[in-house]
C-alpha cells in the first residue's frame, strides 16, 4: 500500500493503548527520581526567571557605624533607597528579557525529559524486538537442525559429500551462537532500561504512533521552538544593553539616625531626591555592536535549524517508506509459504513428503511471520523518534 494511505495525518496514540502508556502518561514510564529531578528544574527556572524580573530593584542599604575619637564621637545609622524609576526602556526590557529566558529554560526542560522518555521507549521497543529476533532465530535454528539431520543420512546413503553436512553442521552452529547474543544483547537492554524506568519492562505494553504532516512537525519541533525562544531572549538582551547607556532617572531617599554624639547635630535626618545619570564608556559602540551580533546569529542559527529539521523529516519519511516496501515484500513471501505449506501437507498425506519437509516449511513460515512483527516495530521506532521532537 502507498504510504500515504497507509500512514494518518495526525499523530496520537491508539485509543486501545492501556493505561500505563496512553498519550497523558507516558513520562510514567520514567523513575520517580528521574520525575522528580526535571520537577527541580522548573521549580528552578520559576526563582531564577523571578530574580530577573527584579533586577532593576536595587536593594535597600543600611549602613550602622560607631565611631571613638579624640574630639569626635557618634553612633549612628543610615538607610539609603536608590531606585531606578526610568531607564530608557531597560526596565521593560528586562522584564521581557526574563519572561524569554524562563521560556527558553522551560523548552529547554522539555527537551531534556522528552529525551529521556524516548530513550527508554527506544529500549522498551527493542527490547520486544529482541524477544521477536530470539523466536525467530529460534525457528531458524530448527530448520537448520532439520537440514543437518536430512544432510547426514544422504551423507549415510551416499547422495552427498561430507562438505554438505560440514556447512549444514556450520549454519546451525552460527544459529546457535547468534541466539546466544540475542539473549545476552537483551539482558543488556533490561538493565539500560531499568536504570531510567519506573518499573520493569513487563508492566508496559507498547504505544502505537502514526506520522504528522511535514507543517505540524515545523510548527510543533522543540527545538525549532526553543531557537526562536533563543532568538527572542538575545533579542530582548539587545535592548537591556542599549538601555544602559542611556539617561537614567532614579529616586533617593536617606534616612540618618544619630544614636548618640559629642557634637550638637539633629537627631534624625532625611532627604529625598531625583538624579539622572548616564555613562560614558569607550566600550558603550563594542557592548552594543556584541549583542547585535548575538541576536543576528541567533536568527541565522533558527533558519539553519529549520532546514536542518526539514531534512530530518524527509530522512525519517523516507526510511518509514523503505520499512513499509519491505513489510509488503514479507507480507508475499509469507502468503507464499501458507499457500506451499497447503501444498506440502496435501503432498504428506499422499506419501510423496516427509514430516520434516512440513516443519521446514512450517518454521519458514513462523519465520517471515516474525519479520512482519519485526518490521512494524521498527516503524514505530523511526516515528517514536518524529515524536521525540514534538512539544
Amino acid at each position: 500500500m502507498h504510504l500515504a494511505k497507509s500512514l494518518k495525518i495526525k499523530l496520537l496514540l491508539c485509543s486501545f493503548i492501556p493505561l500505563y502508556l496512553n498519550s497523558s502518561n507516558l513520562e510514567t514510564i520514567l523513575s520517580e527520581d528521574r520525575l522528580k529531578k526535571f520537577e527541580l528544574d522548573e521549580k528552578k527556572v520559576i526563582e531564577d526567571s523571578s530574580k530577573l524580573r527584579k533586577d532593576w530593584i536595587n536593594p535597600i542599604t543600611y549602613t550602622y557605624s560607631k565611631v571613638d575619637g579624640q574630639t569626635n564621637d557618634y553612633e549612628k545609622s543610615v538607610i539609603r533607597v536608590d531606585q531606578p524609576i526610568f531607564k530608557s526602556g531597560g526596565i521593560y526590557k528586562a522584564i521581557k528579557y526574563a519572561d524569554a529566558s524562563e521560556k527558553y529554560s522551560n523548552l529547554g526542560i522539555n527537551i531534556e525529559k522528552k529525551s529521556l522518555i524516548t530513550q527508554a521507549l527506544n529500549l522498551l521497543y527493542n527490547i520486544h524486538k529482541m524477544d521477536l529476533e530470539i523466536e525467530k532465530t529460534t525457528f531458524i535454528l530448527k530448520n537448520a537442525q532439520i537440514d543437518v539431520q536430512r544432510k547426514k543420512e544422504q551423507v549415510l546413503n551416499g547422495f552427498l559429500d561430507t562438505s554438505y553436512l560440514d556447512n549444514a553442521i556450520l549454519d546451525a552452529n552460527s544459529a546457535k551462537k547468534n541466539l546466544i547474543d540475542l539473549k545476552y544483547q537483551k539482558k543488556e537492554l533490561i538493565n539500560k532500561f531499568n536504570n531510567i524506568a519506573s518499573g520493569e519492562y513487563e508492566k508496559f505494553d507498547l504505544p502505537t504512533f502514526e506520522l504528522v504532516s511535514k507543517e505540524e512537525f515545523i510548527n510543533k519541533n522543540l527545538e525549532l521552538l526553543q531557537a526562536q525562544a533563543n532568538t527572542n531572549t538575545k533579542y530582548e538582551l539587545k535592548g537591556m544593553v542599549l538601555s544602559k547607556y542611556l539617561p537614567t532617572l532614579s529616586a533617593t531617599y536617606d534616612y540618618t539616625r544619630n544614636h548618640s554624639s559629642t557634637t550638637i547635630v539633629d537627631k534624625e535626618t532625611q532627604s529625598v531626591g531625583i538624579s539622572i545619570s548616564m555613562p560614558f564608556d569607550v566600550r558603550t559602540f563594542n557592548d552594543i555592536e556584541a549583542t547585535q551580533i548575538d541576536y543576528l546569529k541567533s536568527k541565522l542559527e533558527l533558519k539553519n535549524k529549520i532546514l536542518e529539521e526539514e531534512n530530518f523529516y524527509k530522512s525519517k519519511l523516507a526510511k518509514i517508506e523503505t520499512i513499509e516496501e519491505k513489510i509488503d515484500i514479507t507480507k508475499d513471501d509469507y502468503k507464499l509459504y501458507n499457500s506451499l505449506l497447503d501444498t506440502i501437507m496435501e503432498e504428506k498425506n499422499a506419501g510423496l513428503k516427509t514430516t520434516s519437509d512440513v516443519e521446514t516449511l512450517l518454521n519458514s513460515s513462523k519465520v517471515k511471520e516474525l519479520e512482519l512483527k519485526i518490521f512494524k516495530l521498527d516503524k514505530q521506532i523511526e516515528l517514536l523518534e518524529i515524536y521525540a521532537k514534538l512539544n
